[in-house]
């Protein structure tokens, strides 16, 4: 945590976050506890987008990542001491992650007190956003590393004294040197047992001290009892057992068991660690312009809304603002999947986690917090993170039930070869011990989940809900709506038709004139039209506004004076529905139609044009149908639009089933219909006003980048301009679910044929040990085969073109900068 003051510069490579670590405990207590600092590493629960008032008068919900832990088990422990603290109202911890999520309510407790509890149960927590995590996690990884180079050269030189027992005949070896090379191999081993076996046994003494079981106490106590047997055997060699010792059999399975999990931890941090480097990708400081003019460094959450920020190149923005001096290019893949830089010049607006790329800005700061874009992405995925799937639950209820049944069988198996021989009996609990050990089975899942769930995220769709991948899998129809998602949500212009003495070409220009000053979809549709023309300037310039009023969901009224006509009097007139322009409705066909009308000084009405628009169909729309239709599941329409307009988009997107004028209660009626037939049923809308339809599919999507993404009802949330990530996403589900039961059918199908091995004595520890690596490694890399990115769809030809004129298409983006 931060101990800097709100005004106090810091270096430039000082972490903002991570000084408590460096603290007396106290101290570090203390500055976990201040609320100025919860922000650090959590929101508050029921935030409305601005920072509370009193941080201490709402619930918060914390991620801290966690040291220690290893498997389902532990997963649980945490869970179990985080949820006994009072004032802990949530506790979910991922041992796939190894984060965990506490919700906390600050008038019963702080967090000094729940991180207590997890250091009670024996593991530790820091803050999630904190920088001295990736630093312990760091340090992590270098210590796994050093203790599997320690075990390799350890094992090498163990098999090196154990060798000649292998190959030598009857009486090659004299006792006198079978006892030297046993010495030689003790002394080797001792090493790896105190340092490479250290984390071992200090977790399974902590289970033993909570009276516990986790993944670790099997395998610490085959550690235990080879090393124990083969000292007997060593210091005692006429001993009951002094028969054998098994230093190389201890160095390969604690080698072969080291090689797993540092390859597991590395491939566990590529695949499932893109949430730490999305939450970690705000920097920790930044230059903020002061009274004076000069820049000082100060640390990143100390900014607020109005200060002036120097943004260097390489750095990432670390508020939502806008560009006040300097021009450069973004890299904002974070927000729409796609890695090609946007330019961003003064007036630009940036966003909170895209980066600078090419030159210095300023930026004047208009969003912090869980106000910006950026921290409603990173709360979706850190939920996603933590959720655990319906077959991952089922592992974890397990997890403890079937390490005590490995506890008992490896005893049982102790006493059925004690009669025979003491020491072999033993080293069959061991290979009973350790062949067991359901790591595979806890991982089977997660992983594959969270593989998936980074893939979506890094090309621009975002999980909320990881049992929606599970959901989606099992999709036989999808169900779209039309407007901002088969369509751009915005209008192109089809075609003109000029009345009697108006040219076509003059009559755009005015209706470009009038509709100039309105914000409405068909206004803007129109104007950009008319801008296109090259034409149109000199066109425009004929027609001075002077008065002009908006009559909203109607059109427009507007006095004009046309400056070629020397001498005439003003004209009023009107651009909307036929209705407001007082004209007849007709040759209105399959799309809206504008019109534009005089109004003369005897109050009749004379049509000056009529203009043809039509939505404009997304391009990779007729491909994502076509596609979904490959892959067996049904498309249908649902859109509160006319029937006509919905029947036009329908065929040409190639969809058979369409409905329109409905309403949210009539999509959402017709969803039940179809899922009480039977039918798994995915619903794609823009999460606008389909709020109840969203919520009541079986798995569903919103599709569009002005979506709330924090009050936002979907399983999944398309950031990504492009309608194919939603056949996409449904490939990917399948191929997920595929995975997670090729990972299952291992894990189950290894314990099946090698537990019956181990106790029947054929299986040896060091053999034990491989298997159990083995099979955790490749639950991991299997899951990894999701990360390759995302199965490819069919884009579809472009939309058809309007007749005579080019279509012009407004986007809702272009409505907002506008």
């Amino acid at each position: 945590m931060s101990m800097f003051r709100p005004d106090q510069p810091v270096a430039p490579s000082a972490p903002a976050a991570g000084a408590a670590a460096l603290v007396a405990p106290a101290a570090q207590a203390a500055l976990l506890d201040d609320p100025q600092e919860w922000s650090a590493f959590g929101r508050p629960r029921d935030a409305s987008g601005t920072a509370p008032a009193d941080p201490a008068a709402c619930t918060w919900d914390s991620q801290v990542v966690l040291e220690g832990m290893h498997c389902a088990a532990c997963a649980l422990t945490i869970e179990d001491a985080l949820r006994s603290v009072p004032g802990v109202r949530q506790a979910d911890v991922s041992a796939a992650t190894r984060r965990a999520r506490v919700v906390w309510d600050p008038a019963q407790v702080r967090p000094s007190q729940w991180i207590e509890a997890v250091q009670k149960a024996g593991y530790r927590a820091m803050p999630a956003m904190d920088a001295f995590a990736r630093e312990q996690r760091q340090k992590e990884s270098r210590r796994a590393l050093w203790r599997w180079l320690v075990a390799g050269f350890c094992m090498m030189q163990v098999m090196m004294y154990a060798w000649p027992a292998y190959v030598a005949q009857p009486g090659d070896l004299t006792p006198e040197m079978e006892r030297l090379l046993r010495w030689a191999s003790w002394v080797i081993t001792l090493p790896m047992v105190v340092f490479s076996c250290g984390p071992f046994f200090a977790s399974a003494l902590r289970d033993v001290r909570q009276r516990r079981v986790s993944m670790d106490l099997p395998v610490a106590l085959g550690m235990a009892i080879t090393f124990v047997v083969s000292t007997a055997g060593t210091f005692d060699p006429t001993g009951i057992f002094g028969r054998e010792v098994y230093y190389d059999s201890l160095t390969m399975f604690v080698f072969f068991l080291l090689t797993g999990r540092w390859l597991e931890l590395r491939l566990r941090d590529r695949t499932a660690g893109a949430l730490e480097a999305m939450m970690n990708r705000l920097p920790d400081s930044v230059e903020r312009r002061t009274a004076m003019g000069d820049y000082e460094r100060v640390a990143t959450r100390r900014l607020a809304v109005g200060d002036t920020i120097r943004v260097l190149p390489g750095e990432a923005f670390p508020a939502d603002g806008r560009i006040l001096r300097g021009n450069t290019h973004a890299d904002e893949s974070l927000l729409t999947g796609e890695s090609t830089p946007v330019a961003r010049g003064e007036g630009s607006a940036v966003t909170a986690g895209s980066y600078n790329l090419q030159a210095p800005v300023e930026v004047r700061v208009e969003g912090l917090g869980a106000q910006t874009r950026f921290a409603h992405i990173v709360a979706l995925m850190e939920s996603a993170s933590l959720q655990k799937p319906r077959l991952a639950q089922l592992a974890d209820r397990i997890a403890r039930p079937f390490l005590v049944a490995v506890l008992v069988a490896a005893v049982l198996a102790a006493v059925y070869w004690w009669p025979s021989d003491p020491g072999h009996a033993l080293m069959v609990a061991v290979a009973v011990l350790i062949v067991t050990c359901p790591c595979a089975l806890s991982l089977a899942t997660p992983v594959a989940m969270l593989t998936a769930a980074g893939t979506l995220a890094r090309h621009g769709v975002l999980v909320r809900n990881l049992q929606g991948l599970e959901a989606l899998a099992q999709v036989d129809t999808v169900v779209f709506d039309k407007t901002g998602t088969l369509t751009r949500d915005g209008m192109a212009l089809r075609a003109v038709h000029p009345a009697g003495g108006w040219d076509g070409a003059q009559a755009l220009a005015l209706a470009a004139v009038l509709a100039g000053h309105s914000m409405h979809p068909a206004s803007r549709a129109v104007a950009a039209s008319a801008a296109a023309d090259a034409g149109h300037a000199a066109h425009a310039a004929r027609w001075l506004v002077a008065d002009l009023r908006e009559e909203a969901g109607f059109g427009l009224v507007a006095t004009v004076q046309d400056r070629q006509a020397a001498g005439a009097l003003p004209r009023q007139f009107r651009l909307g529905s036929a209705a407001h322009a007082g004209v007849p409705v007709h040759g209105a066909g399959l799309g809206l139609q504008v019109v534009l009308s005089e109004q003369g000084a005897d109050s009749a009405v004379s049509e000056v044009a009529r203009f043809d628009l039509v939505e404009d169909l997304r391009a990779e729309a007729p491909g994502v149908v076509a596609s979904l239709q490959q892959a067996g599941m049904a498309v249908q329409l649902l859109s509160g639009d006319r029937q006509q307009a919905v029947q036009r988009v329908a065929a040409q997107a190639g969809i058979g089933v369409a409905a329109g004028e409905c309403t949210p209660q009539d999509k959402l009626a017709a969803l039940r219909a179809l899922q009480a037939q039977g039918h798994c049923v995915a619903m794609v809308g823009d999460g606008l006003n389909d709020g109840p339809v969203l919520a009541g599919a079986h798995v569903s999507f919103a599709f569009g980048r002005a979506v709330p993404l924090a009050q936002s009802r979907a399983d999944f949330v398309v950031l990504a301009d492009n309608l194919a990530l939603v056949p996409q996403t449904a490939l990917l589900a399948r191929r997920t679910l595929r995975v997670v039961r090729q990972n299952l059918w291992w894990a189950a199908g290894y314990n099946a044929l090698c537990v019956p091995l181990a106790v029947a004595g054929w299986m040896p520890a060091w053999l034990a040990g491989l298997g159990m690596a083995l099979s955790s490694l490749l639950v991991v890399l299997n899951a990894a085969r999701l990360a390759r990115g995302l199965p490819a769809v069919p884009q579809g030809g472009p939309a058809e073109p309007a007749p005579g004129i080019q279509a012009m298409t407004i986007s809702k983006t272009t409505l907002e900068t506008a």
